[in-house]
């Protein structure tokens, strides 16, 4: 994760861009209904997003692709790989489900996990903090809502070990991702000898925060679920470090640059936004980060998660001015950032300062709160 804030800090400072994906989810839905001749250039969120050119002329494109890439590389020269289905059919429809509601309240929220989260923090926006109280508020009701009984079905139970002997096909998979890392390689050459560098640096970077989502196993759903369901709070510290040290490497980067900070509406569809897209990733089982390296390692029951991103993002760009959505919810708020605020310091000491305080009470639950109220360091009884 500090590796990600490092690299996210340096993406914005070259491309005056941040690190996000589900716009870019939203611009898909756009050219899907445009492909069905359905008209969209009066829809006032693709003017926001910016529906221009196509998807592999863009850097957020490349974001994307890349990340699905570099995601596969490092799945296939670790050699895990691997077709998996979920047990039960019903699972199709939730992701799909979870997915719809995420990508729905991401964009409500003008970003998802990184946008309005990750590199949201860094960027002194106030519309990140009130995205993630939002966003915690939402995987709490989403943690409640799986763990009900009719969700999970009944169990499939099967006699005997399923596994199978993969030692041949592990021993192919190291090479693939050898050959796929080296066309990749010669297809960002390619945009730099073009003299087409944005795309070049969006492809490398794309790849590059593949790889560590994947090696890193990187889910935001974890990071809160995991909290709610059994007190563990490892990613939740990690995601929380990398953000502090994105924040340190971004300001550095804005006062030295001179570059002003990507600010995003700070209103009531924030808040909305988060609260749905916290519910909706749990439901789905994992994040954008997670749906996008899970699908790379072979898990057929995020496909529908990304579709369902994909549908939910369209449906939030539809709503946004043809239902009321920002007339009712977005309106009344304002693009806040801290550094203009407070000046570049006192943002930087008090973003490091409520980091800190997050990092502290996930350390506290953890140690206290760890697979139920009634574990104690080295007692016997892990749940009351």
């Amino acid at each position: 994760m500090a590796l990600a804030g490092i690299f996210s800090a340096l993406y914005f400072g070259i491309t005056h861009t941040v690190w996000a994906v589900t716009g870019e989810f939203t611009r898909f839905g756009g050219h899907i209904l445009e492909l069905f001749g359905v008209d969209v250039s009066d829809w006032a969120y693709f003017g926001l997003v910016k529906l221009d050119g196509t998807t592999w002329s863009r850097t957020d494109g490349w974001i994307v692709w890349g990340m699905f890439i570099g995601a596969l590389i490092s799945v296939l020269l670790s050699s895990n790989f691997k077709i998996r289905f979920p047990r039960q059919k019903r699972r199709y429809v939730q992701a799909l489900a979870g997915g719809i509601i995420a990508g729905f309240g991401a964009r409500m929220a003008l970003g998802c996990n990184l946008a309005a989260f990750f590199t949201g923090v860094p960027q002194f926006s106030l519309h990140a903090w009130l995205f993630i109280v939002a966003t915690a508020g939402g995987t709490y009701l989403g943690a409640k809502l799986v763990n009900m009984k009719w969700w999970k079905g009944k169990p499939v139970l099967r006699a005997g070990g399923t596994a199978q002997p993969t030692g041949q096909q592990k021993s192919r998979q190291p090479i693939g991702g050898t050959v796929l890392g080296l066309l990749y390689l010669g297809l960002i050459i390619y945009f730099y000898a073009s003299n087409q560098f944005m795309l070049g640096t969006a492809a490398l970077f794309g790849a590059v925060f593949g790889i560590l989502i994947e090696r890193g196993q990187i889910c935001f759903t974890s990071a809160f679920r995991d909290l709610w369901i059994s007190g563990r709070a490892t990613m939740t510290k990690a995601i929380t470090l990398g953000m502090a040290v994105s924040a340190i490497a971004t300001l550095i980067i804005i006062l030295v640059a001179g570059l002003d900070p990507v600010t995003k509406l700070a209103a009531p569809s924030t808040l909305v936004g988060g609260l749905l897209f916290g519910l909706g990733i749990v439901m789905a089982g994992g994040c954008e980060t997670g749906m996008m390296y899970r699908m790379m390692e072979g898990q057929i029951v995020f496909v529908p998660v990304f579709i369902g991103n994909i549908l939910g993002a369209t449906a939030l760009a539809y709503s946004w001015d043809h239902l009321g959505v920002y007339r009712y919810l977005g309106e009344s708020g304002a693009p806040v950032n801290l550094i203009s605020v407070m000046g570049p310091a006192a943002a930087l000491l008090l973003t490091l300062l409520v980091l800190g305080v997050f990092y502290a009470i996930a350390a506290v639950w953890q140690r206290h709160y760890r697979f139920g109220k009634g574990f104690t360091k080295g007692g016997a009884t892990h749940v009351r």
